[in-house]
C-alpha cells in the first residue's frame, strides 16, 4: 500500500519496526489507560527522540518532516504514542524558538547527554496558574489541565500568568521539580495513554535561567511558529489514524467479514458496495496524505528561515498548515467510523479495539476546532489576508 514509509532512511526504518511491536498490544493499552513506559524505554532506545537537535549538539540534524512522518507512523496503530511522539519536539524546541541561543544551545546539549523526553503544562485557555516574583526568579501555584505527555516526562515546557500584570511566561524545568504533582488523572475516551490531565503547582520555584523571554526586537515572526508544530503534530495524528484504520479494517475484511446474504456473491470483497466504498476511503485518505506531506515540507522551509522568516511567509505557512489540518480531521472521522460498515457486526467488539481509532480522533478535533481554521483558509483565499498569529494558528 502507498501508505509506507521509505526505510532507506534509518530513522524511518526504526519506526517501522517500532510500529510493529506498539501494535501487539495498542487496544488493551488503549483499554487500560495509564503510562506507556515500557513504549517510552524503546523509544529511548531506538534514538528517535533526539533526531530534531541539530548535529553540533549530538542531534541527528534532521527535518521537522520526518518525526511528522514517524508520529504519523506510530499512529497507524496507537494514536497516543503519536501525539506523545509528536508533542515532545515542541517542547524539546521551546528554547529554540522563545529562548536565547545560549539557552537553546544548553537545552539541546543536556537533553541529547539526558535522552529526556518532554511534556508540556502550557495550555492557552486556561488561566488557573499564577506566578509571582521571588528573588531572582519566580514562585507558582495553581494548576494546567491539557499536560499532554507530563506523566512520563524527565523535562516540561510550562506557561503562568503574572499575579498582578496577567502577562504570560514561559520555562522550562525538571519534571521532578518540587512542589509539582502530575495528577495523570485524564478521563478522556480517547488518547487514553497521553496523560493529558492536571498538573498541580503549589510554591514551585521557577530560575531566571530557566524562563523564556528573548525577543530581540519585540517578537519576530519565528517566534510565533509554536502552533504550527502543534497543529503538525495534530494533523499527522488524524493521517496515520486514517490510514491504520483503513489498512486494518482491509485486513479484517479479507480475513474475516462475510458477505450479505443478499449481496450475491461469495465473497465479501467481490461485493460491488464493499469495492467503492474501500475506493473511496483510500482516494480519500490519498489525497489528505499528500497535503499533509505539503504542510511538512512547509514546516520545514519554516525552519530553515529560522529568525529570518518573514511575516508574509509565516502567513503563508499558517494557511497551508490549516487546511491540511482540516482536511486530515475531517477524512479522518469519515474513515475511523465508515469502515464497520464494510466490515460488519463482528468486528466492532472491545476485543476487537477497532473503535480506538474513531476515538482517538474525535477527541482531539474537538480540542482543535477545524471551523475556525478554514474560515481562515477561507478569508486568505477571498482577500489575501492571512491569520494573525495567535496560540492556534
Amino acid at each position: 500500500m502507498s501508505f509506507d514509509l521509505d526505510t532507506s532512511n534509518p530513522h524511518f526504518a526504526k519506526a517501522v519496526e517500532l510500529r510493529e511491536i506498539f501494535a501487539r498490544d495498542a487496544a488493551a493499552r488503549d483499554r487500560e489507560g495509564g503510562k506507556p513506559l515500557e513504549q517510552l524505554a524503546r523509544l529511548k532506545a531506538s534514538g528517535l527522540l533526539n533526531i530534531l537537535v541539530p548535529q553540533e549538539y549530538g542531534g541527528a540534524g534532521e527535518r521537522w518532516s520526518t518525526a511528522l512522518k514517524i508520529a504519523r507512523e506510530f499512529a497507524k496503530v496507537d494514536g497516543a504514542l503519536g501525539h506523545l511522539y509528536g508533542y515532545h519536539f515542541g517542547s524539546q524546541h521551546a528554547a529554540q524558538l522563545r529562548g536565547t541561543p545560549e539557552q537553546a544551545a544548553d537545552i539541546f546539549r543536556r537533553t541529547v547527554s539526558g535522552n529526556w523526553f518532554w511534556g508540556n503544562t502550557a495550555n492557552s485557555f486556561s488561566k488557573s496558574l499564577f506566578g509571582r516574583r521571588d528573588g531572582d526568579g519566580y514562585v507558582l501555584d495553581g494548576y494546567r489541565p491539557f499536560t499532554s505527555g507530563s506523566h512520563i516526562a524527565d523535562y516540561l515546557q510550562i506557561a503562568w500568568e503574572d499575579y498582578d500584570t496577567n502577562a504570560r511566561s514561559f520555562a522550562v524545568i525538571p519534571a521532578s521539580r518540587e512542589g509539582l504533582r502530575i495528577e495523570n488523572d485524564w478521563d478522556g475516551f480517547g488518547q487514553r495513554q497521553t496523560g493529558s490531565g492536571r498538573v498541580t503547582y503549589t510554591a514551585v520555584r521557577v530560575h531566571r535561567n530557566e524562563v523564556l523571554e528573548y525577543k530581540p526586537d519585540g517578537g519576530r515572526p519565528y517566534q510565533t511558529v509554536t502552533p504550527f508544530l502543534q497543529q503538525s503534530a495534530l494533523l499527522n495524528v488524524f493521517i496515520g489514524s486514517a490510514q491504520g484504520a483503513l489498512i486494518a479494517a482491509r485486513d479484517y475484511t479479507r480475513e474475516k467479514s462475510r458477505p450479505w446474504i443478499h449481496s450475491g456473491v461469495e465473497k465479501h470483497t467481490d461485493d460491488p458496495w464493499i469495492k467503492r466504498i474501500y475506493g473511496e476511503l483510500y482516494t480519500r485518505v490519498k489525497a489528505a496524505t499528500l497535503l499533509a506531506d505539503e504542510a511538512a515540507e512547509t514546516l520545514d522551509r519554516v525552519r530553515a528561515r529560522g529568525q529570518d522568516l518573514t511575516a508574509s511567509e509565516r502567513g503563508e505557512a499558517s494557511v497551508v498548515i490549516a487546511g491540511a489540518n482540516v482536511l486530515a480531521g475531517e477524512v479522518a472521522l469519515e474513515v475511523t467510523s465508515k469502515i464497520f460498515e464494510v466490515m460488519g457486526a463482528r468486528s466492532a467488539t472491545i476485543t476487537n479495539g477497532y473503535d480506538r481509532f474513531w476515538r482517538n480522533v474525535r477527541i482531539h478535533t474537538l480540542h482543535n476546532p477545524a471551523e475556525y481554521k478554514i474560515r481562515n483558509v477561507g478569508s486568505w483565499f477571498l482577500t489575501g489576508a492571512h491569520p494573525d498569529p495567535s496560540a492556534f494558528q
